[in-house]
């Protein structure tokens, strides 16, 4: 039997997985983009702005280290997509490596006791951007005087840092160490901390301080808040707060660049952080880019503007029917085009609403023969072939090949053409009247047309829908896509009133055995075929529904015990069973995944891999492949 789960993370110099451990830091060399400025005094020297012990990058062939200096160019569609900063430079206190192991990043080492006691040791000297030092007080400060402050956060702690309500018992033993602890497991810890949506267990203590009740002068305050219009000093905390949103040049970070444009604006521009904690073997500080600039434009037009070299990268706002267009305008513009697989559990997934609120669909939808029928109905090859070049995987939503939990089951089960069951099964359920139109008739005598709400953000999910929609007039079912905007989609499956909708499958499609399957389970309101069970879950019983359909059940205890132990063997049994009852139930009909996602990288930006998965969380998109160390070549 496998040992029980433990994780003891103790790097010293290096944690990138970039290359072999170098045990020692280099010598140091001043970056030529500061120079003038701490020949004028106005920064330190190179040698007293990283940590005593800085994150050494060392390069594998064919990465290699690289040379200080340029701006590197992208577009997005809204201004608040400059919250991707954070997601490109992916700073975290421990971060995944390219084979999506935990790293230390921010912390020099990390301590894991039976996932119940964490221990981070911060790199001693490591500074804010504003030359600071970041140490344990910042992580009290959250954790006491905001995290803890019922005027900042009426509803306590985030749910990430809660097991079965219980808080942790938090510790600050010395300047540099920091401990977090529960009475029971709470494996969603570290990739909570890894994850791509930023979640930061400390704040930039000295500057927030004087937005504080507890600690500013109450006039100077009071100023500050009648300055910025705002109703309260914890409104004002909050608006200064922002860590992930990029619109407060003022707040210091730890990321590779800073943004200093303040909003509105339609071009920002984000510099270089003199105090970033990472260098490369030859004594480089990182990044080697010295600015990050964004300009907005309408979404529909950039990957046209990428296609006419206005973007050094480019990956948000294309998909791959750009990918010929791109790939035509490449040596006229100056860039390439790179194709990373994706690892999402499925690219385009339907969610039958269990939880919807028409009792006549409700009955229907919580049928597996009506959902079965549903999937058996869609060409997944033809949809391949004509959209994605067969290129993709045809499956349903589970794991991919790569992980290890996969088997070719949970991948083809329901989920391969047969029009002849899926007509048989419609039949057994009474469907078979049809009306004029061959149209085939609910109970009620209702036409069964199935209305496919989607968000609608770009043409590649309509075009799949239309396949499916000629699939499934095959057995006599006519389908409808409702484009709206992305929140009100989300709040018509919250409440019920949506009947389906289409949206991505398991955000990790890469799994181990000790990867959280909450995903699994309606433990979630975004869990988008069972939200409202979601929502019970989440809200300890006070709104949504409770679990009332076995098999759903069964995938809560599953989950539930999944919590409980740290053996791997019983997680990895745990895991199968979850991925089994999926594919035997078919709560979600995955249509294909592992497509190919575009990315447009001018010609000249080295250290970007040519092959890479590109994921949300774990993944970070391009994050995952440190983006600090990209380079451009003269």
């Amino acid at each position: 039997m496998k040992t029980a789960f433990r994780l003891t993370i103790l790097a010293a110099a290096f944690v990138v997985s970039l290359g072999p451990v170098r045990a020692q830091t280099p010598d140091l060399q001043e970056t030529p983009a500061f120079a003038a400025d701490v020949a004028a005094g106005k920064l330190p020297p190179v040698t007293a702005r990283i940590p005593t012990v800085p994150l050494v990058v060392n390069f594998q062939s064919p990465r290699e280290a690289g040379q200080p200096g340029g701006d590197l160019r992208t577009l997005i569609g809204r201004a608040r997509d400059v919250r991707l900063l954070n997601v490109i430079g992916y700073t975290r206190l421990v971060v995944y490596d390219e084979k999506f192991r935990f790293v230390p990043d921010l912390a020099e080492k990390l301590e894991v006791e039976d996932e119940r006691i964490f221990t981070f040791h911060l790199r001693k000297g490591h500074r804010w951007s504003d030359g600071q030092p970041f140490t344990a007080e910042d992580f009290r400060y959250y954790w006491e005087d905001v995290a803890n402050n019922k005027e900042l956060n009426p509803a306590g702690p985030p749910a990430s840092l809660m097991v079965d309500g219980e808080r942790p018992k938090v510790e600050f033993l010395d300047e540099a160490t920091i401990r977090y602890s529960w009475s029971k497991r709470n494996p969603g810890f570290l990739p909570r901390i890894a994850g791509t949506s930023a979640f930061y267990l400390y704040r930039p203590a000295h500057y927030l301080k004087q937005f504080h009740a507890k600690y500013a002068d109450p006039q100077k305050l009071a100023a500050l808040v009648a300055a910025e219009k705002r109703a309260s000093w914890a409104a004002l905390h909050n608006r200064m707060d922002n860590m992930v949103e990029g619109d407060n040049p003022d707040l210091p970070g730890l990321d590779a660049w800073m943004m200093t444009t303040r909003p509105p604006a339609i071009r920002f521009v984000a510099t270089r952080n003199p105090y970033f904690h990472r260098v490369d073997a030859n004594g480089r500080q990182l990044p080697y880019i010295d600015r990050i600039i964004f300009s907005q434009a309408d979404a529909k037009l950039i990957p046209a503007k990428a296609g006419a070299g206005e973007a050094d990268l480019q990956f948000r706002n294309i998909t791959f029917n750009n990918f010929t267009f791109l790939k035509e305008n490449e040596k006229r513009a100056g860039y390439k085009t790179l194709l990373w697989r994706t690892a999402k559990g499925s690219h385009f997934t339907l969610y039958p609403n269990l939880n919807a609120t028409d009792p006549s669909w409700r009955a229907l939808m919580r049928d597996a023969r009506f959902r079965h029928a549903l999937s058996l109905a869609i060409d997944r090859q033809a949809i391949n072939e004509s959209l994605y070049f067969g290129l993709a995987i045809e499956s349903n939503n589970t794991v991919l090949p790569d992980s290890p939990l996969f088997k070719p089951e949970y991948q083809s089960t329901n989920a391969t053409l047969d029009v002849a069951t899926a007509n048989r099964l419609l039949d057994e359920l009474g469907l078979s009247k049809r009306d004029g139109n061959g149209v085939r008739l609910m109970a009620n005598g209702r036409p069964l047309e199935i209305v496919v709400e989607t968000a609608g953000e770009d043409t590649e999910q309509t075009d799949v829908l239309e396949l499916i929609g000629e699939n499934w007039a095959k057995i006599g079912i006519k389908l409808f896509a409702k484009p709206s905007q992305r929140d009100v989609v989300r709040n018509r499956i919250f409440s019920g009133e949506a009947i389906m909708s289409v949206w991505s499958g398991l955000e990790n499609g890469l799994p181990t055995a000790n990867t959280n399957p909450h995903e699994l389970a309606p433990t979630s309101q975004y869990g988008l075929q069972w939200p409202k069970w979601g929502q019970w879950y989440e809200t300890s019983g006070q709104s949504g529904e409770p679990i009332d359909m076995p098999a759903a059940r069964e995938l809560y205890d599953l989950y539930e015990a999944w919590m409980a132990t740290g053996d791997e063997d019983q997680r990895t049994r745990i895991w199968h069973r979850m991925l089994a009852i999926h594919a035997e139930q078919t709560f979600s009909i995955g249509v294909i995944s592992g497509i190919f996602q575009p990315i447009v990288a001018n010609k000249k930006l080295a250290n970007i891999p040519k092959e890479g998965v590109f994921n949300w969380d774990p993944g970070a998109f391009v994050g995952l492949y440190r983006t600090e160390t990209f380079w451009l070549r003269p």
